[in-house]
């Protein structure tokens, strides 16, 4: 499983063994983090579900879907402060994914996303290879922009009506990283090669 580790952080993989942490870490902050999310179903916040969906978190990315990681302060280890999510895992010509994350109403202004997120990014790029990281933000979230900008993402544009936030459609700032010094993984390349997407760059 993924684990990674910062100076305050310890950046890793859910495990059936945190579904108590995931929990009360969503329910506390259910009200602080519905301005920035879609409407959550009520089983979104019972540990039934997060038991489910902490075993298909494995499984994506073993599957090469997604992957998602919970930061864990060093001096609180069985408390989450925030998720790190990279879903949308899209290989062939586009190598790329999306981000997305959140943090605990108690921990914003500590500068904890910008340290899980670096350490992240980087296992992104060196380890699964991606070429591209997106990410969006609501154009009032002010701190979310400043996290991106002192990660390195490039804004690109603004999207209408990206995604229904809190029940109504919002516009959304759109942002990418690119990885600095990207190289194919000799046996995608190969694979990519025999089904004839090495040849069709146009075509994500």
């Amino acid at each position: 499983m993924v684990r990674l580790e910062t100076r305050r952080l310890v950046v890793r993989q859910g495990r059936v063994a945190d579904v108590a942490s995931v929990t009360r870490y969503v329910r506390e902050n259910r009200d602080f983090l519905a301005q920035w999310e879609p409407v959550r179903h009520e089983a979104w916040f019972t540990e039934d579900y997060w038991r489910m969906r902490l075993a298909q978190d494995v499984r994506d990315y073993f599957q090469d879907r997604s992957l998602r990681l919970f930061l864990f302060p060093r001096q609180s280890p069985g408390e989450v402060a925030g998720v790190a999510n990279f879903t949308n895992v899209i290989r062939g010509s586009f190598q790329a994914c999306h981000l997305g994350y959140a943090l605990a109403a108690r921990h914003v202004g500590q500068g904890l996303m910008t340290e899980a997120l670096r350490a992240a990014l980087d296992f992104v790029f060196r380890e699964m290879r991606l070429h591209r990281v997106m990410a969006a933000h609501l154009p009032e979230n002010e701190r979310s922009a400043a996290v991106l900008r002192r990660l390195g993402f490039q804004r690109e544009g603004l999207a209408r009506d990206y995604l229904l936030i809190g029940g109504r459609w919002r516009d959304h700032v759109l942002n990418s990283k690119l990885a600095p010094d990207w190289r194919p993984d000799p046996e995608e390349a190969f694979l990519a090669s025999r089904c004839g997407e090495a040849v069709s760059p146009e075509r994500p």
